[in-house]
């Protein structure tokens, strides 16, 4: 396996395992999502690849303040092999290199799966309540 930034050719694979994993919702456009992190110069796509193709995701980005992990997503058939933890790995070093102090993440609350694994990372479980509205 190998995680390299996201490649035109790459985006289809992507959005699908997204798809895949659960993680796209009718009110967020993943090809949108994905354009605009790869017109910033303060974010990146991260793709795992097997040898079978895309296997997994990460989007970083620093905000300045800290770094943000969004789309963390491995496929079904690539879980429990090292690839979320390798992605998550290679966020967390993105971000260093760019002098992030701290790296944040969301997780849906009923996600028990997503929160075991970030706990076993070592993150916890910051005392925040996230506020937010739409935009667009």
């Amino acid at each position: 396996m190998r995680i390299v930034p996201l490649q035109d050719n790459d985006v289809a694979a992507v959005i699908g395992l997204w798809e895949t994993c659960g993680l796209t919702r009718p009110w967020n456009d993943p090809a949108q999502d994905l354009a605009l992190a790869r017109k910033s110069a303060d974010s990146v796509v991260l793709v795992a690849r097997d040898g079978v193709g895309v296997c997994g995701t990460a989007m970083t980005g620093f905000d300045g303040h800290r770094g943000w992990v969004y789309y963390l997503a491995v496929h079904p058939d690539a879980r429990h092999r090292g690839v979320g933890r390798a992605l998550m790995t290679a966020a967390e070093t993105w971000l260093a290199d760019r002098g992030a102090p701290k790296i944040q993440l969301m997780v849906r609350e009923d996600n028990v799966d997503a929160l075991g694994f970030y706990e076993a990372l070592g993150m916890s479980r910051q005392a925040v309540v996230t506020l937010g509205r739409r935009l667009d």
